[in-house]
């Protein structure tokens, strides 16, 4: 290893995989955020790299020849978040170049990972100081004229298909449930769990491995975006309930139970945790009144509760 020197591709390589097998097993697997403090436990044999520099975006430690991580800001609900609803009619994500400048270090660093086929770790925000990490990712393509780049979450980049065929549709479809499942849902669930509290809002069950991130409005519809305000925490009972319209909420945060089930009698669940309900408002709510349920949302979805 060359110390304190540009490292070859063997050492750049195994940067890598040990970087992604210690983020495998501080997220849990990738499902737990982290905060910055936790990123910066992460050291590299003797050359102390770190995998994010919290003051920019895109990191290249001086030893490695391109990018090694990027990373999107948290923001605020209301306030522009470039990667909100970013999935683009090819299935992929993109993530923008530093400034305007294509010759700019960092966006010479970003071409030279796409060159080299490199992965990388992207570090996304989900509240303040708190990231989801994402790995790997590849940067498969640019795009000049929008000063950005394509990211890939998986291998499909190198598989031939005919354009305008079935095949590229069924790749496109394949590839946006790849991005939503490794991207959007992570950061979703983190987003959601951290503005309840890791809490039910129905029924404010405390254990985040029995909670979901729950959309109000569903990822398969046009306008599902991975927003706070298009989230509930619930638990895995409340939310089958909430999908299978057997339970509904109002825009005016209070549950509601179908009608037929009101009057059964089944077992303690049903009656404690569904029947009871009925009529409650419900028991945790983000304490941001900007990350609360959108009320316009809930209407829509109350719509459906009631004529299913």
């Amino acid at each position: 290893m060359a110390y304190g020197g540009v490292f070859g591709d063997d050492d750049d390589d195994r940067l890598r995989r040990e970087a992604m097998a210690w983020l495998t097993i501080r997220t849990n697997d990738g499902a737990d955020p982290l905060t910055w403090l936790d990123i910066e436990d992460f050291r590299f044999d003797d050359d102390g790299i770190i995998l994010r520099n919290r003051y920019k975006g895109i990191w290249k430690p001086r030893q490695l020849e391109s990018a090694f991580s990027i990373t999107t800001a948290y923001r605020a609900p209301g306030a522009d978040r470039p990667y909100e609803d970013a999935i683009h009619a090819d299935g992929r994500i993109r993530y923008k170049w530093r400034g305007d400048d294509p010759d700019h270090p960092d966006n010479r660093a970003l071409r030279e990972a796409m060159r080299q086929r490199k992965p990388l770790i992207w570090f996304h925000g989900v509240g303040r100081g708190l990231y989801q990490a994402i790995f790997p990712v590849f940067l498969v393509a640019e795009e000049p004229q929008m000063q950005q780049f394509v990211v890939a979450t998986d291998g499909t980049q190198d598989i031939p298909v005919a354009p305008a065929s079935v095949a590229e549709e069924a790749l496109r479809q394949y590839v946006e449930r790849t991005t939503l499942a490794r991207v959007h849902q992570p950061v979703f669930r983190s987003m959601v769990m951290r503005a309840y509290d890791t809490r039910c809002a129905v029924c404010e069950l405390k254990h985040g491995q029995l909670l979901d991130a729950a959309h109000i409005t569903p990822d398969s519809h046009a306008d599902g975006i991975a927003a706070v305000t298009n989230g509930l925490a619930l638990c895995k009972i409340h939310h089958s309930a909430f999908d299978a319209r057997i339970l509904g909420i109002d825009p005016d945060y209070t549950v509601h139970i179908r009608p037929d089930l009101l009057d059964e009698i089944d077992g303690p669940m049903l009656r404690y945790g569904l029947q009871e309900r009925h009529g409650q408002k419900l028991m945790a709510l983000p304490k941001l009144r900007g990350e609360r349920p959108d009320r316009q949302r809930l209407e829509h979805s109350f719509e459906r509760f009631r004529a299913g």
